[in-house]
């Protein structure tokens, strides 16, 4: 195993030491992540006159491309397009090959993306008070998907049950495409997804979204209440992506990647490429992403631990 972990290294650095920056994307090509590396890679480029490399490394829910960064060169040249998944993993999973906390050095905190709470458009549930009380009614009798046990979805649809004091049956699917196409077909009553992806079936009239998870409303979606308004007081659970660097990188070029990398995020193409799609950009302080990953750690320990969800 230490023999192919050091390929793989090999294989990952050696391109990099002699283009410019590689961003591991620890994720499949086409989504979101990989969307906003190569929009960002397209900002470096111009901006650090250096050439930027995408690598798709997806796996193990995100932990194969976070070891080949974590155990990469700490100087600049290879990034970590991390998500929430950073910040679960540590509960998740009984062991992981890195320590989240000092294996990476924050750089820049890119997005914030909430969930929806959808329903099917045919289904009786008007409000997320109706769906409370139905679930209420019969503990257990309804169902949700989500794109596998241990995700952000499904973790936030937890989260969800804890605050409202229901149980509702989870039915975990192998991704999050399967798991939409259930609620399309009405084998499931609800599923918990990301404005990217759902806004387009409530604008088509086939889903309807009870809430959404963020503390405020969506622009994009502004008919929309949070739960928090719907009678869960001060709830949030809302997705992330962003830039992390080797543990041990040099101050002076976390700053240098946190100032090039903010500029791309705040520019006017990231903005037109991004909002419309309901993802909100934070482009933050290396300090205060630090601090967030921290925190996230801790909020997601309770969702883990109530959804039984484990991984050896």
């Amino acid at each position: 195993m230490r023999a192919v972990i050091a390929l793989l290294l090999l294989l990952v650095a050696m391109p990099v030491r002699a283009q410019g920056i590689a961003i591991v994307v620890p994720f499949p090509p086409g989504g979101l992540a990989d969307v906003m590396a190569r929009l960002v890679g397209e900002q470096l480029r111009e901006r650090l006159g250096q050439p930027v490399v995408i690598d798709n490394r997806p796996g193990a829910g995100g932990i194969v491309g976070a070891r080949l960064v974590a155990q990469a060169p700490p100087d600049g040249s290879v990034l970590l397009l991390g998500n929430t998944n950073l910040a679960v993993n540590p509960s998740l999973y009984r062991s992981l090959p890195y320590e989240t906390l000092t294996a990476f050095a924050p750089i820049i905190q890119a997005v914030a993306v909430p969930n929806f709470i959808l329903v099917h458009a045919g289904t009786p549930y008007r409000s997320l008070a109706e769906f409370v009380a139905a679930a209420r009614a019969r503990p257990g009798a309804l169902n949700y998907s989500s794109a596998g046990n241990g995700t952000f979805p499904h973790l936030a649809f937890v989260l969800f049950m804890l605050k409202a004091g229901i149980e509702v049956t989870h039915v975990p699917y192998n991704g999050a495409a399967p798991a939409l196409q259930a609620l399309l077909a009405q084998q499931v009553e609800a599923l918990s997804n990301d404005p990217p992806t759902a806004l387009p079936h409530m604008r088509s009239g086939a889903l309807r979204a009870l809430g959404i998870t963020s503390n405020e409303r969506l622009p994009q979606a502004p008919e929309v209440p949070t739960l928090a308004e719907q009678g869960l007081p001060g709830f949030a659970a809302v997705g992330w992506q962003g830039f992390l660097a080797p543990g041990g990188t040099p101050a002076p070029v976390i700053a240098r990647l946190h100032a090039a990398i903010q500029a791309a995020m705040t520019a006017p193409a990231m903005r037109e490429k991004l909002e419309p799609q309901g993802v909100r950009i934070v482009a933050g302080s290396t300090a205060d992403f630090a601090a967030f990953l921290r925190a996230d750690i801790d909020r997601w320990r309770e969702a883990v631990r109530a959804s039984g969800a484990s991984v050896e």
